[in-house]
């Protein structure tokens, strides 16, 4: 069985509050991109999980081994599987790449058990791994609220061209989460919502990143000034700006542009929002 994990962005994000579990209130827009991973699931005489990206962790803390474990515990079966993962998504990006693998991972081992679990079942398992989780399960642009469990899905959205640039670095979920009540913003930098039609894209966590990670506030303000871009925003905590661009046929020199001017070492894939996948 071979399944498709798609990246996300985030179009909208609100932080409405701090909860007393200590997660935060929120309200995101997410939309499926045509960047994605791919899981290769096959039956085997244990589990199994295989990667070929070697900075990813293998251990206990691999999104992918803990939805596979999960999932078998709720069945109540021994664990006998191969999973092989073809990353293409980066890591510390804020497009969800583990979460998604995590969710793809539960669908695909739910159809080839001959889906023993209801869709309810699925999204409880996936609220405990993690909270972009539940929204992969969707598998079409959503509003997710609480903690992010909370999934709406949406009519489709327009099948923007998109240019994804992110450095070598990445920013810890938590650590934005944790800034955002004290963080200040920059001068000079607009953290005002953007006008899309009937869309209006804004990320609350732009405030605390930006802060302390001055490129992706540069990256951000040299795109929106760029003649290709309609928009421009960071993707949940980061580190990936994106773009939605005017055409398709934009991105590859934008990106050229974008190393030149502001970083060579930005990694860089064009990609569109998808309609939903079913």
């Amino acid at each position: 069985m071979q399944l498709f994990a798609p990246a996300k962005i985030n179009l909208n994000f609100k932080i409405l509050r701090r909860r007393e579990d200590n997660f935060h209130e929120i309200e995101t827009l997410m939309a499926p991109i045509s960047l994605g991973d791919t899981l290769l699931i096959k039956p085997a005489d244990q589990l199994i999980f295989t990667c070929d990206d070697p900075s990813l962790p293998g251990g206990d803390d691999n999104l992918v081994l803990r939805a596979a474990r999960s999932f078998f515990a709720e069945i109540n079966a021994e664990p006998k599987v191969r999973i092989e993962l073809r990353k293409k998504i980066p890591h510390g990006a804020g497009l969800g790449g583990g979460s998604s693998d995590a969710a793809s991972t539960l669908l695909g081992l739910n159809e080839m058990q001959g889906k023993p679990l209801s869709p309810s079942r699925l999204a409880r398992l996936a609220a405990e791994l993690g909270s972009d989780v539940p929204f992969f399960l969707a598998r079409s642009a959503a509003v997710c609220r609480g903690r992010g469990e909370i999934v709406e899905p949406v009519a489709p959205l327009p099948q923007w061209p998109l240019l994804l640039l992110k450095p070598e670095f990445g920013v810890p979920t938590p650590w934005a989460y944790g800034r955002w009540h004290a963080a200040r913003q920059l001068p000079g930098i607009s953290y005002a919502p953007q006008s899309l039609g009937e869309l209006t894209i804004l990320n609350d966590l732009e405030r605390p990143v930006f802060e302390k990670y001055l490129l992706l506030a540069r990256m951000k303000r040299w795109l929106r000034a760029q003649p290709e871009v309609r928009a421009a925003l960071l993707s949940g905590s980061g580190s990936t700006v994106f773009a939605i661009l005017n055409s398709g046929d934009a991105g590859g020199a934008l990106a050229d542009r974008a190393r030149a001017e502001l970083d060579p070492l930005l990694w860089s894939s064009g990609a569109s929002i998808v309609i939903p996948m079913g």
